[in-house]
């Protein structure tokens, strides 16, 4: 690690030593427990509750949700911030399971970096490409944990090519695991000349670490048995031969991804890693917003809402809006300018987050992220500022993939089935749409398992049971156009159109031949697929 912050003259050393960066895999590859070892080593927590763990030690910190406690998933991106040595890490958990991609898209826009974790028997699954298509099209730098080298894992080198063949991206291991299975012994640290070894009986020991002169240092014989000491030299020498040198600059810029090997369960790497985070990855980067660009060491605080999460606490009904602080040096009980609505608000209890526990933030900086509790006035997409109309862009909000409508079990509670879907629409849990033409609501979705989801948090939250049922229609676009236009599309297209909670009009389709219609008749009306989570 780092010893000291780097001192840029433009940046106030408190912004400098932060590290705002995601947590992204494909489902069941270990990242929730990489976190909680996150944790650990941050002395956040004192100890590590696994995942597949029971009870009370099941429940890890990063999963607040009931659904996530019972099913031991994650489907909500959470926050964390804690100090590891010199730096101020804001770490994301996002959710791995494909029906949430759409939560796991909005986080990435509000961080700096992502740690890529894949695992060491599966190497580069379907859902850890997509995740890291999106984080190309940010430029976001990208470290690389390959986990679960303690089970039978794939060929080092065939590893590595498959990150480089499938992600188009330059790999250098920053570590060089010793063995594999039951003959992991740990790894040689290729950065340091350092032998790292395992500690099997407790798991969250920090492990062992060596410092030797290089691959020929007789200490190597008294920990690694011969067999594997010639396959380790022999396979160093080989990937020093064949791999590209770490460059830290093509690592900011998403050239290249420096690889660790471990065990997030073993607690082995991890310590590594985070100090691959502190000494790679970026400080707080600019952000793209109109009508410029926010830098982080402008003085005046601006920030943008990526998630809104309601009832973290369900006792107390809460809405908690996620804010990325783009700039300046954040106090509470400032007066902050919401800039959708022109209003002005004061933030009188920020609080920052370690999973479901929360504290005060009496103060905040570029690159942290903090909650905002509030009833309903922030939104996804939403900039807050010191005055100044900026407007945070680039948050996506995607048309759904799978569409049911949905009806209270108990019809005199209609009202209150469209209270919790407003609040599931504002927070981006689903796709909320009120046909013109008919009663009740259309709720979209990406996956099938957020329809699970749904119907558990309304049952949990409001006391509300729900079902959903098939609809005739089986995607959803947003129509724009000319004024005028528009009203003649919505007039001879009634029994298609629907708005969503925004007031948006949306086409509602059956088959791919009602767009192709619209295409070839209307050709005044655009359909998108997508839109920006805030309207200026």
């Amino acid at each position: 690690m780092r010893d000291t912050i780097p001192n840029r003259p433009d940046l106030p050393a408190e912004i400098a030593r932060r590290r705002t960066f995601a947590i992204i895999s494909h489902p069941d590859a270990g990242k929730t427990t990489l976190t909680e070892k996150f944790l650990l080593y941050g002395g956040a927590i004192q100890m590590a509750g696994q995942v597949r763990a029971k009870g009370e030690a099941r429940r890890t910190r990063s999963d607040f949700m009931q659904m996530e406690k019972d099913r031991g998933i994650s489907v909500s991106a959470s926050a964390m911030s804690f100090d590891f040595g010199e730096f101020r890490f804001n770490l994301v958990d996002t959710p791995g399971h494909a029906d949430f991609s759409e939560d796991t898209y909005r986080t990435l826009t509000a961080v700096d970096a992502a740690v890529m974790v894949i695992d060491g028997a599966k190497g580069v699954e379907s859902q850890t490409q997509k995740l890291f298509e999106v984080c190309r099209l940010r430029d976001l730098p990208i470290l690389t944990f390959c986990n679960k080298m303690d089970r039978e894992s794939r060929d080092t080198f065939e590893i590595i090519d498959e990150i480089q063949e499938n992600l188009a991206i330059d790999v250098t291991p920053a570590s060089w695991p010793i063995g594999m299975g039951r003959d992991f012994l740990g790894c040689y640290d290729m950065l340091h000349d350092r032998l790292d070894l395992m500690d099997r009986a407790d798991r969250n020991r920090v492990a062992t670490s060596i410092r030797v002169e290089g691959l020929d240092d007789p200490e190597l014989d008294r920990h690694i048995p011969a067999h594997l000491l010639e396959k380790l030299r022999e396979e160093v020498e080989l990937a020093r031969g064949l791999l590209p040198v770490l460059d830290p600059q093509a690592v900011l810029e998403g050239h290249m991804t420096p690889i660790w090997f471990g065990s997030a369960i073993n607690s082995f790497g991890v310590r590594e890693l985070m100090e691959g985070v502190s000494t790679y990855a970026p400080e707080p980067q600019p952000q793209s917003a109109e009508p410029r660009q926010i830098s982080p060491e402008e003085p005046k605080v601006s920030g943008f809402v990526f998630k809104v999460q309601a009832n973290m606490d369900p006792r107390h009904r809460d809405r908690v809006a996620f804010v990325r602080l783009a700039s300046g040096h954040f106090a509470r009980g400032m007066k902050l300018t919401h800039v959708r609505s022109g209003k002005t608000m004061t933030v009188a209890s920020p609080v920052l987050f370690l999973a479901a526990d929360r504290e005060l933030a009496e103060e905040a900086w570029a690159g942290d992220i903090i909650g905002i509790p509030n009833h309903g006035q922030l939104r996804i997409g939403d900039t807050l500022t010191e005055g100044e109309a900026l407007r945070v862009t680039g948050i996506p909000s995607f048309a759904p993939e799978l569409l049911q409508s949905v009806r209270a079990n108990d019809p005199l509670k209609s009202k209150h089935l469209e209270k919790a879907l407003m609040q599931f629409a504002e927070e981006g849990a689903a796709k909320v749409f009120k046909p013109l033409i008919g009663s009740g609501y259309i709720v979209g979705v990406v996956g099938q398992l957020q329809f699970e989801v749904l119907a558990s948090r309304i049952g949990l939250e409001y006391g509300l049971p729900v079902r959903f049922e098939p609809t005739q229609f089986t995607s959803a676009r947003w129509a724009s156009g000319e004024r005028r236009a528009l009203d003649r599309f919505v007039e001879s297209n009634r029994q298609h159109i629907a708005h969503d909670h925004d007031g948006d009009v949306v086409y509602l389709t059956r088959l791919q031949w009602d767009i192709d219609r619209v295409v070839r008749d209307c050709p005044e009306i655009a359909l998108a697929a997508t839109k920006e989570m805030q309207t200026p």
